[in-house]
C-alpha cells in the first residue's frame, strides 16, 4: 500500500531541504565533486560506445580521461592565457575606441556632438566606466577560479572523481533503480528518462554546439584579421546556447571593432558579417538538428533565471547544479499538468474539457 499523499509530500520535502543544506553548507567542498560528475555524466554516451567497439570499462575510461585531460591541458597552456591578455587589452582599448566613435560623430555629425557636448562626454565616461568593470571582473574571475577549492587540490580532484565515476556510471544507475520505492518505480523512471533526454539535448547537445562555435568563431575572425577576434569569437560561441544572443552580442561587438579597424577597406568589413551569417547557418541547419535535435530542451528564460536564483543562493556551484534542476523542475511541471489534465478538477464529473467555465461551448 502506498504512503499517503501528505507523507510523501513531507518525504520529498525533506529530500530538497537536505539537497538545498548540503549545496549551502558544503558548496565549496562540494565543487569538485560536482564538476567530475558533470563530465562523467557527459562522457557517459562516449564510454558506452568504446564498449559496444570492444573495449572494456577500465579501457574506454582510461583511454577518454587521457584524451580529454591532453585537451584540456593542452587548452588551458597555449589558449587560456591569450583569452585573458586579449580580454584585458580589449578592455583597456575601450576607452580608445569609444573615443574614436566620438571624434567620428562629431566629424560626419557636428551638431550633434562637439569637442564639450554631452554625448562626447557620456562616450568617454562609458569607455572608462567599461575598462575599470571589465578589468575587475577579470581579476575577480581569475582570483575566484584560482582559490574556490584551491587550483591544484581542484585539478587533481576532478579527474580522478570523474574517472571512478564513468567507471561505475552504470552500476551506480543500476544501484539506484534497486533502491528506488516499488510503488512509484515506473513513474520514477519513466521521469528519470524525460529528465536525461532534457539534459542529453542541452548539456550533451547544446555545449557540443557552443564549443564548435567558439572554434569556429575565434579561428574565423583571427584569420580575417580582427582584432581580439580570439576573446570576441570565445565569448559568442559560449553564450550561443541562449538563442540569437550569442550572435547579436558578438555580431555586434566584432562589427564595431571592423569598422574602426578595416574603415578603409569595406570588403573586410563585409568578411565578418559574412563570418557570423556561416555560423547562424551552420548553427541552425547542421549542428542544432544533428547534436540537439528534436529533445525537449530548456527555455531561455527558465534557464535565466534559474542560473541567477541559484547563482544568488548557492554561488558558483549552484549554477553548475542549475541546469539540471531546471530540467528536473521543468519534466516534474509537465508531469504535474499532465496528471491535472486527466483528473476531475480539470475533466469535471462529465468528462468534457472546460464545461464549468463554459469553454467549447
Amino acid at each position: 500500500m502506498a504512503l499517503p499523499v501528505r507523507d510523501q509530500v513531507v518525504w520529498w520535502g525533506v529530500a530538497a531541504a537536505v539537497f538545498a543544506g548540503a549545496l549551502w553548507g558544503l558548496g565549496q567542498v562540494i565543487l569538485p565533486f560536482v564538476v567530475g560528475g558533470a563530465i562523467a555524466y557527459f562522457l557517459d554516451p562516449v564510454a558506452d560506445r568504446l564498449e559496444r567497439a570492444g573495449l572494456s570499462r577500465v579501457a574506454a575510461t582510461s583511454t577518454i580521461i587521457f584524451g580529454a585531460g591532453t585537451v584540456v591541458v593542452l587548452a588551458g597552456l597555449v589558449l587560456l592565457p591569450v583569452v585573458i591578455g586579449q580580454a584585458a587589452a580589449l578592455a583597456e582599448a575601450m576607452p580608445q575606441i569609444l573615443a574614436r566613435l566620438a571624434a567620428f560623430v562629431q566629424e560626419r555629425v557636428p551638431d550633434l556632438a562637439d569637442a564639450d557636448g554631452p554625448l562626447r562626454r557620456s562616450l568617454e565616461g562609458i569607455g572608462d566606466t567599461l575598462r575599470e568593470r571589465s578589468l575587475a571582473l577579470l581579476d575577480v574571475a581569475v582570483s575566484s577560479a584560482m582559490g574556490v577549492v584551491g587550483f591544484f587540490v581542484f585539478i587533481l580532484v576532478v579527474p580522478v572523481v570523474a574517472f571512478y565515476l564513468l567507471l561505475d556510471w552504470d552500476r551506480m544507475i543500476g544501484v539506484i533503480d534497486a533502491h528506488l520505492p516499488r510503488d512509484h518505480a515506473p513513474a520514477i523512471r519513466q521521469l528519470a528518462r524525460e529528465i536525461d533526454a532534457v539534459l542529453a539535448g542541452f548539456v550533451r547537445g547544446q555545449l557540443s554546439v557552443c564549443l564548435i562555435l567558439a572554434v569556429f568563431y575565434a579561428v574565423a575572425l583571427m584569420a580575417a584579421g580582427l582584432q581580439f577576434g580570439l576573446v570576441v569569437g570565445v565569448v559568442t560561441g559560449l553564450i550561443s546556447f541562449i538563442p540569437y544572443v550569442g550572435a547579436i552580442i558578438g555580431g555586434v561587438l566584432s562589427i564595431g571593432l571592423a569598422l574602426f579597424q578595416f574603415w578603409d577597406t569595406p570588403l573586410w568589413i563585409l568578411v565578418i558579417l559574412a563570418i557570423f551569417a556561416a555560423g547562424q547557418f551552420i548553427e541552425g541547419n547542421i549542428l542544432v538538428p544533428r547534436l540537439v535535435g528534436g529533445s525537449v530542451g530548456l527555455h531561455p528564460v527558465w534557464l535565466l533565471f534559474s542560473l541567477s536564483v541559484f547563482g544568488a543562493l548557492f554561488g558558483f556551484v549552484g549554477m553548475m547544479v542549475a541546469v539540471p534542476v531546471a530540467a528536473a523542475i521543468g519534466v516534474l511541471a509537465r508531469f504535474g499538468l499532465r496528471a491535472y489534465r486527466e483528473g476531475l478538477l480539470y475533466r469535471g464529473k462529465t468528462g468534457g474539457p472546460g464545461k464549468s467555465f463554459g469553454v467549447g461551448e
